[in-house]
């Protein structure tokens, strides 16, 4: 008997049970919904030759930054499925193994070949999207448009009712300023399988994008009790949350959110979720006007200690840089800039000048010198999408400029800044600022 994954393609595994938690976990996996772990062990349990239910285990620690047991675990599948795999989970595999290893570009690569061929092939189709998928972090200016496109590409292979490509093509297409059309694909999504951080994140992004701040509040309220803490994506759309709190300008409850289930010391996200999420949050906070309270700071630079020391991942290096410039480390912002300059020179850092001018940028404004600030980040403003992420993360350096152009006394610039923001995206924060300056 042959058995398939969920979305019809064979499996080389004789065992039903193995088949049935395969599919199981990768349905978990791809939803961040907790139990993705223990399921696919099940898996494995059923068959221990089982390549593909190893491949994913590896993701998974991936995901999680369990770098060793992802490479372990994909070294296991690579060994399994030479000598008993098909000719698409050896390319699956494969794909994987470079992802886990380091070698981004090749993997994006190759993914996109293999999406050429097996499209339904779901849990390599994911790598290339989202805010944290190969596109984004490939240091393309035009990410956003490729995910689109990729979506595009394939929608035909995809059932009406697939949840998972629901969720992502409608992501892609909020993200990439379509937003009424993503909102309703990332909804249907979301209503398939409401059981799906992912289609929660995506929407609550859709709304948020299109203006509909209390909408997407109401959403998040209503979602996340029922999202164990121990899922991936708990602390990031609670700050979706915080985040909403801080538009309408209630930075007790912000902080609230902030306290129950962002800082480190409560979040079980993944590292780079827990360093963006608590760098930018409490950056936002204190360059909004409010007190950051006592020690806050120092939790999140004592967490991020621990994990992208070394230059080179543009989105990290950013919101390393910030939690250093916060903390008055300035040799540390130095070094970075001074590392990431060396990687630019040897032509190995695909973001480009844009990730060090930033982190130059958060010094600048940490010291208060808000016109070297605008200097450094009115020529890169531009490549700023370059770093990868969402739009609603990258818009913190949008507001990095248009603060220091308003307390430099660019009066001009900075109404034009918030009146190109506002006819794209209406804010009670950007109409308030726009009124400050009216007046």
């Amino acid at each position: 008997m042959t058995h398939l994954d969920s979305r019809g393609l064979s499996l080389s595994t004789m065992s039903d049970r193995a088949a049935k938690y395969y599919r199981e976990g990768v349905d978990l996996l791809l939803s961040a919904w907790p139990g993705a772990a223990e399921t696919l062990d099940e898996a494995i349990a059923a068959d221990p030759d089982f390549a593909l239910a190893h491949a994913a285990r590896a993701r998974l620690h991936a995901i999680r930054s369990e770098l060793a047991k992802a490479r372990a675990r994909i070294a296991s599948a690579e060994a399994i499925v030479a000598q008993r795999g098909t000719e698409r989970e050896r390319s699956h595999v494969e794909i994987l193994s470079l992802a886990i290893n380091g070698q981004s570009a090749k993997a994006l690569e190759q993914a996109l070949a293999h999406a050429e061929i097996w499209p339904r092939d779901v849990l390599i189709l994911s790598l290339p999207l989202g805010a944290f998928g190969l596109f984004a972090f490939s240091g393309m200016a035009d990410h956003d448009q490729a995910r689109v496109d990729l979506c595009e590409r394939h929608a035909g292979h995809f059932d009406a009712d697939d949840w998972w490509f629901l969720t992502y093509r409608g992501w892609a297409h909020a993200e990439n300023g379509n937003v009424a059309h993503g909102r309703a694909l990332a909804q249907r999504g979301y209503d398939l399988r409401t059981n799906n951080a992912n289609a929660a994140h995506a929407l609550s992004h859709a709304m948020y994008e299109g203006g509909a701040h209390d909408e997407a509040e109401q959403l998040i309220a209503n979602w996340l009790p029922g999202y164990d803490r121990t899922g991936t994506l708990h602390g990031h759309i609670a700050w979706h949350s915080a985040l909403g709190a801080l538009e309408r300008g209630d930075p007790e409850r912000a902080l609230a959110i902030y306290a129950d289930y962002i800082q480190p010391s409560v979040s079980a996200g993944m590292p780079v979720n827990v360093v963006s999420d608590t760098a930018s949050f409490l950056w936002r906070l204190k360059a909004y006007g409010h007190t950051v309270p006592a020690g806050l700071w120092e939790a999140a630079a004592g967490y991020s200690r621990r994990y992208f020391q070394n230059a080179g991942f543009a989105f990290a290096d950013i919101h390393m840089a910030i939690i250093a410039a916060a903390t008055g480390d300035r040799a540390a912002v130095e070094q970075r800039v001074a590392a990431l300059t060396g990687l630019i020179e040897a032509g190995s850092l695909a973001a480009g000048p844009v990730v060090p001018a930033i982190c130059r940028a958060a010094l600048a404004f940490a010291e208060e010198n808000y016109a070297g600030c605008t200097r450094i980040l009115e020529p890169v403003a531009a490549e700023v999408v370059r770093i990868g992420g969402s739009g609603a993360q990258r818009e913190m350096i949008e507001d990095m400029l248009l603060l220091a152009l308003m307390r430099s006394g660019e009066a001009v610039k900075a109404r034009a800044l918030l009146d190109h923001r506002l006819h794209r995206r209406p804010s009670p924060r950007d109409t308030r600022w726009h009124a400050l300056l009216a007046a």
